[in-house]
C-alpha cells in the first residue's frame, strides 16, 4: 500500500511539472492561449491514466519494495520522456507548416508581382 500511495504522488507532481511548464511551450507553439491549455490539458489527462495504470499493475507484483520504486521510477521517466517528445513533435510540425506557408506567399509573389508605378522608377527628365 506504502508503495501504491507514493507512487501516486510521483505521478502527481511530476505531471503537475509537465502541466506547469507545458503551457509556455504550448503557446508558442498555437500562439493562441486557449488552444494551448486545451492541449496542456488532454495531455496531462494522458500522462497520468497511462502512467497510474502502468504503475497499478505493478503494483501485483510481488518484488521488494526498492525494486518496484525503480520500476516506478523508470515508468514515470519513460512517461515523461514520451510526453516531451510530443510536444517537440508538435512544435516542430506547426513551424514546419509556417515554413511552408511563407515559402508560399513568396512563391506567390514572384509570380504575381505587383504592378511598378511608372512615375516612381522614371529617372528625372531634363
Amino acid at each position: 500500500m506504502f508503495y501504491l500511495i507514493a507512487a501516486v504522488l510521483l505521478t502527481v507532481a511530476v505531471g503537475q511539472v509537465l502541466l506547469r511548464r507545458g503551457q509556455p511551450f504550448l503557446e508558442e507553439v498555437f500562439q493562441s492561449n486557449e488552444a494551448a491549455h486545451s492541449i496542456n490539458i488532454l495531455l496531462s489527462v494522458l500522462f497520468h491514466l497511462l502512467t497510474l495504470g502502468v504503475l497499478a499493475l505493478l503494483s501485483t507484483i510481488d518484488v521488494p519494495i526498492v525494486t518496484q520504486f525503480g520500476i516506478a521510477l523508470i515508468v514515470v521517466g519513460i512517461a515523461y520522456g514520451i510526453s516531451m517528445l510530443v510536444l517537440l513533435r508538435i512544435r516542430e510540425r506547426r513551424r514546419q507548416d509556417q515554413l511552408f506557408e511563407r515559402r508560399a506567399e513568396q512563391r506567390q509573389r514572384r509570380q504575381n508581382p505587383t504592378p511598378v508605378d511608372p512615375s516612381r522608377t522614371a529617372p528625372p527628365s531634363s
